[in-house]
């Protein structure tokens, strides 16, 4: 089961021959207890797990054995009677619905935003809005005959007839009824800590497109404009490039996890605009990686889809090397990254915030 753990998790060493509370005993053979590891690693695992190193080390006279695990490359891995176990705090446990989820989305086996909400049903959709981005969009005309066609094709609808996640996000009636985590808390702090109480904050909810035109003014309301005279004619010069704010902005909602249960948090402070995403990167994604442009692993491939059918991505991967490019030319400032348990920080200095 330890083994199951760490394989489906970060990693880790598992020592046989100590007690819990820390006492060297000791194994007494080593070998037969190799062999006993490889047989529940390869026989009673399902996909064996064959990355397993064993080695043996001398403490205190007696000989103990450590059996490194690392992340496995075919997760999730799970027992043959079909239970999955994730490592939580210093002990294994079966996983959560939502943790497996997470497994089966961090594999690219499953797509979270591709699974249908089964407590909804069709009557959930704006089919008229739905109708509208269409013909708006992809220039189709959607009769009621091809109604559903359409919907499965774009996949804001499942095989079996319910909306998906990404349906819903886009084209229902009340997203947040089904996703309550799929919003936004936006909020102003005239001071640098977030331990200062909000003068405003909003809670910013509805469609995916009310949600980014929200949230958008949000921040204009709160980050100043220059205006400059030229040629007799007054010019706008924001004080974060707009370009980089919508990339921010759309950048979350695009790659957040939508299986864990916290809103995307935009904080406007004296000195910084942070963006806070729910969820690690996704798998071989780094920090250095995305600052190059150099990274396109998809965590929602269906909503970036839609996404980009409404022209908010490029589907190159270049949105972060665009806001740090855009920021570095306008206010010769650079934007910082941040990885903290299971959220993503991307913070915007302000132009005259010190």
């Amino acid at each position: 089961m330890s083994s199951l753990c760490f394989a489906n998790t970060d990693s880790g060493q598992i020592l046989i021959g100590v007690c819990d509370d820390g006492t060297i005993i000791g194994v007494d053979n080593i070998d037969e207890t190799i062999r006993r590891i490889d047989d529940i690693a390869f026989n009673r695992c399902e996909p064996p797990v064959t990355v397993v190193q064993e080695e043996t080390v001398d403490i205190e006279g007696h000989t103990v054995l450590v059996v490194k695990v690392p992340t496995g490359a075919q997760r999730p891995y799970r027992t043959v009677k079909g239970i999955y176990y994730v490592r939580s705090a210093n002990r294994c446990r079966q996983a959560s619905r939502e943790e497996l989820m997470r497994l089966f989305q961090s594999a690219e086996d499953i797509f979270y935003d591709e699974t249908e909400c089964y407590r909804s049903s069709l009557d959930d959709l704006d089919i008229h809005f739905f109708a509208a981005f269409m013909r708006d969009y992809l220039k189709a005309d959607v009769t009621e005959r091809l109604r559903e066609h359409y919907l499965k094709n774009i996949r804001a609808l499942s095989m079996s007839g319910k909306p998906t996640l990404t349906g819903l996000l886009f084209f229902g009636t009340n997203p947040q009824r089904f996703y309550p985590q799929a919003k936004i808390i936006a909020a102003y702090i005239d001071d640098k800590t977030i331990s200062t109480p909000p003068k405003d904050k909003k809670e910013i909810t509805g469609r995916m497109g009310q949600v980014l035109e929200d949230s958008m003014r949000f921040l204009k309301l709160y980050l100043r404009e220059e205006h400059k005279i030229k040629e007799l004619e007054p010019e706008v010069y924001p004080e974060i490039p707009l370009e980089a704010l919508r990339e921010a902005l759309v950048n979350a909602v695009a790659h957040r996890d939508y299986t864990i249960s916290a809103p995307i948090r935009i904080i406007v402070f004296k000195d910084r605009v942070e963006f806070r995403t729910p969820g690690k990167l996704p798998n071989t994604v780094t920090i250095e990686s995305m600052k190059i442009g150099g990274a396109h692993v998809l965590r929602n491939p269906t909503i970036y889809n839609l996404l980009a059918k409404m022209g908010l991505v490029t589907d190159i991967g270049s949105g972060v090397l665009r806001i740090i490019e855009s920021v570095r030319k306008t206010m010769q400032k650079e934007v910082l990254f941040d990885l903290i348990d299971t959220e993503f920080i991307l913070t915007i200095p302000r132009r005259k915030g010190t």
